[in-house]
C-alpha cells in the first residue's frame, strides 16, 4: 500500500466538498486524474472508501478511517514545515480558517494583509462557513483556525476572545424607528428587509432566530456585501440587521440611522478558536489576528493556548445557537 500526500490531500477534500469533481478542483488536478488517484487507493486497500451516488460521493467506514489518519499525517507535515522553515529559506507554509460573514467582510481582511505581507512564503485559504459547521470542522482537524460566532457549540475547543461583534438594526432616516434606543425583532418582523445573499453565516443567523419566534422575515432585495445592504436601506427600500461595526462604518454616508437589538442572540463575541497543535507561522497568524482584540483577554494566556507549551482554556458557551 503506496499513497503519498497528494493522495491523501485529494481524498480529504474529496471527502469534505462530497464530490470527486470538487475535490479535484481544489486539489488542482484533472477529474480523470482524480478519478484514477481514488480508485487506485481502492485497489490497493481492496475496499472501497467512498460510496458513489447521482448526488455525490459519501465515504464509507474504510474512507473514513483513511481521512481520519490522513488529517493526522498532513498535520504533522504541517508542523514539520513550520519548524524546519527556521533553517530555511525553501519551504512554504500553507494555513486553512474558516469564519463566519462579520469575520471575512469587516475584521480578517487587514489581518490577514498584514500578516501575508510580513510572510512571503505563507499562503492562507480562507473561506465563510456557519459558526456550527466551523466549530464541527475544527472538532474533526479540517481547518487550522476558526473565527465563529461564540453562539455556537464550542464545547472541547481552544478559544479565545477575537472581537466583540453585537447586531444592530438599520433603518433610513426618518422612519418610525429613527431615534428609537433599541428594539426586539418580533417588534419588526413584520416590515420589508434588505439582507444578504442566501447563504451567507449571518443571514441563516438571523432567520434561525426570526423562525424560532414564529416568523419568517420578507426580503425586498438580498446583496453581497454590508456596504450595499446600507446604501439600499438609506435609499428607503426596507430595514436591515448588520453588525454594529458595519453600520457605524457604512451608516454616515448611507444616511442609515441605526438601533440597538435589544435580544440575547444579537449581543455576541467573535471567538478564534484553534486545533491543538499549530505549525509556527500558523501560531504567528493567530498571533497578528489577536493584536486588536478585546484587553480583558491576557496576553501570555493567548501566546501559551496557541503556541501548545501549556493548556488551553476551555470554554463553555454561554448559549447554544447557530451564527
Amino acid at each position: 500500500m503506496r499513497f503519498d500526500l497528494t493522495d491523501l490531500r485529494l481524498f480529504l477534500n474529496v471527502q469534505e466538498t462530497g464530490s470527486i469533481t470538487a475535490g479535484a478542483r481544489r486539489s488542482h488536478m484533472t477529474l480523470a486524474s482524480a478519478s484514477e488517484r481514488v480508485r487506485g487507493m481502492e485497489d490497493a486497500l481492496g475496499v472501497p472508501l467512498l460510496l458513489r451516488g447521482p448526488r455525490g460521493v459519501e465515504p464509507t467506514p474504510a474512507g473514513r478511517t483513511l481521512a481520519h489518519h490522513a488529517r493526522v499525517v498532513l498535520a504533522q507535515m504541517d508542523r514539520m514545515r513550520g519548524e524546519l522553515d527556521h533553517y530555511g529559506q525553501g519551504l512554504k507554509g500553507h494555513v486553512r480558517v474558516l469564519c463566519n460573514t462579520t469575520a471575512l467582510s469587516e475584521y480578517l481582511p487587514p489581518v490577514l494583509g498584514a500578516f501575508l505581507k510580513d510572510h512571503p512564503r505563507v499562503s492562507v485559504d480562507l473561506e465563510e462557513r456557519l459558526s456550527h459547521e466551523i466549530a464541527d470542522a475544527l472538532r474533526a482537524g479540517a481547518c487550522d483556525i476558526g473565527v465563529l460566532a461564540d453562539s455556537a457549540d464550542l464545547h472541547g475547543l481552544r478559544t479565545l476572545t477575537f472581537r466583540h461583534d453585537p447586531l444592530a438594526l438599520i433603518v433610513p432616516a426618518g422612519h418610525p424607528l429613527d431615534g428609537r434606543e433599541s428594539v426586539m425583532l418580533a417588534d419588526v418582523a413584520d416590515q420589508e428587509f434588505v439582507g444578504l445573499v442566501e447563504g451567507s453565516a449571518l443571514q441563516e443567523h438571523i432567520a434561525h432566530h426570526a423562525r424560532r419566534g414564529g416568523r419568517v422575515l420578507s426580503y425586498r432585495v438580498r446583496l453581497r456585501s454590508f456596504d450595499a445592504v446600507c446604501r439600499m436601506v438609506g435609499q428607503g427600500v426596507g430595514i436591515g440587521i448588520v453588525p454594529r461595526v458595519a453600520a457605524a462604518r457604512y451608516g454616515r454616508a448611507a444616511g442609515v440611522r441605526r438601533v440597538a437589538l435589544a435580544d440575547d442572540w444579537a449581543a455576541r463575541d467573535l471567538v478564534l478558536c484553534v486545533r491543538e497543535t499549530l505549525p509556527a507561522y500558523a501560531a504567528e497568524l493567530v498571533e497578528y489576528a489577536l493584536r486588536g482584540a478585546p484587553r480583558d483577554a491576557p496576553r501570555d494566556a493567548q501566546t501559551a493556548r496557541v503556541s501548545g507549551d501549556a493548556p488551553g482554556r476551555t470554554r463553555s458557551p454561554r448559549r447554544r445557537r447557530p451564527g
